[in-house]
């Protein structure tokens, strides 16, 4: 079989995979806009609509897509009628949405943890990297309070070494209940 005359490279191909739902989005904003363009007292309006509710879409797919990391944790993230699940070998557990108290981002031997803390004091620990933890994006977006941009910078934030090992500078306090958004180190 012949070669291809033209080969998309597998970091292009890999950002096509990543941000296809901001991609997606953005199609909607430009047919929108395609509407403005054509004019009318009826299409403006309807394109300028459409443009704005693309535009909305766009940023969140894009924070989304900020979110996600690549795969290199073991263990596997569900999500099941308000119950986070992280099924691994070592780490494990379940915890209600509807207890959940606190959210935060820990540091943890160089490898970045979600701690999901309930209530009643059980807590969860999640890698930022396991299979399915881009699900938790919209679980977090959903929680009253929660800044979703605040969120996404917490987690491009570089991890800390392995050589620096204090809890306190490996903690950002991401959400509490009641308490609304805060990004405390």
């Amino acid at each position: 079989m012949a070669d291809p005359i033209w080969q998309i490279r597998p970091e292009i191909s890999s950002a096509l995979v990543r941000y296809r739902e901001a991609l997606a989005a953005g199609l909607v904003v430009l047919a929108g806009l395609w509407l403005v363009v054509l004019g009318g007292y009826v299409l403006v309006p309807l394109g300028l609509i459409i443009a704005a509710i693309g535009a909305i879409l766009t940023l969140t797919a894009l924070r989304r897509a900020r979110f996600a990391q690549t795969v290199a944790a073991p263990g596997m993230v569900e999500l099941d009628e308000r119950q986070v699940s992280y099924l691994a070998p070592e780490l494990g557990g379940f915890i209600s949405l509807d207890e959940l108290e606190e959210i935060r981002l820990l540091a943890m031997r160089g490898r970045r943890m979600w701690r999901l803390k309930q209530t009643d004091g059980q807590a969860l620990l999640i890698p930022v990297d396991a299979e399915g933890a881009e699900k938790l994006f919209d679980v977090f977006a959903a929680l009253p309070g929660m800044d979703t941009a605040a969120l996404v910078l917490a987690l491009q934030a570089p991890a800390p070494q392995k050589a620096n090992l204090t809890l306190a500078a490996q903690t950002f306090v991401i959400w509490r209940k009641h308490s609304g958004p805060r990004l405390v180190r």
